[in-house]
């Protein structure tokens, strides 16, 4: 017995002895990763990659070739966009009137306005007082599109009808660097009106804008105003414009 216990007291310190070099030999036995792993993986993004390059390629190559036939209908199908336009008269009413007070034709003039004064019964070298006015000055005309309203536009699909107000006369003024007194004489007896050339420039521009009406200028301006809101409704996607 005693023989036996040493044998299997043996035994067994021999298998505590070999317990750690087993647990050592069966870590090491782990599998290790293989070496050309992470080159595999660059390879099938590659391949990918290159892949999704040729379909586009080929894709495009298809839409701007197909002409006719199913292939052509195909390629619109896939590409196809549609176009979408905002015809409701508010949206359109406000767009018009961004442009607010719109100045198509501007009238430069040139006019020589003479004042005076004199008396009925004495001689104006006397008492009179004369100026004689070289002036020069603009006329601009336009249409007010801020007093365009919501029943002044018709909209329907990609045609639009458009009544602009009436042309008129926005501004006019007297260029004060251009326009001189070329003459002026007071009577002997009288000194000089200190309001008649204030009073001349103000018949000046009057006779600016007679002179500028009686041109057509307002005509001019409503052939104008026509053409650049009609510009602004094609710009926008309009096909069909009527514009009176």
């Amino acid at each position: 017995m005693p023989a036996a216990q040493r044998w299997g007291g043996a035994s067994n310190l021999d298998m505590c002895a070999a317990g750690p070099s087993y647990t050592r030999e069966k870590q090491q036995s782990a599998p290790a990763r293989a070496p050309g792993a992470g080159r595999g993986h660059g390879i099938l993004l590659g391949a990918v990659a290159l892949g999704a390059i040729l379909g586009a390629l080929i894709f495009s190559a298809f839409t701007h070739t197909a002409r006719s036939g199913f292939s052509n209908r195909l390629a619109g199908i896939l590409t196809g966009r549609d176009l979408r336009i905002d015809s409701s008269s508010p949206a359109i009413v406000e767009r018009i009137r961004q442009l607010s007070r719109l100045e198509t034709v501007d009238y430069s003039i040139d006019k020589i306005v003479e004042g005076d004064r004199s008396n009925r019964y004495l001689p104006n070298f006397l008492v009179g007082d004369k100026l004689l006015l070289v002036a020069h000055g603009d006329v601009v005309a336009g249409v007010d599109l801020s007093q365009l309203t919501g029943s002044d536009v018709f909209a329907q699909g990609q045609t639009v009808h458009v009544r602009l107000p009436q042309p008129q006369i926005l501004t006019s003024h007297i260029d004060n660097s251009r326009t001189r007194v070329y003459s002026r004489s007071t009577g002997l007896l009288v000194p000089a009106d200190p309001n008649l050339e204030s009073q001349v420039r103000q018949e000046a521009e009057q006779q600016f804008i007679e002179a500028a009406l009686a041109g057509g200028i307002l005509d001019k301006a409503r052939q104008n105003a026509r053409t650049s809101v009609s510009a602004l409704l094609r710009a926008v996607g309009f096909r069909e414009v009527d514009v009176e």
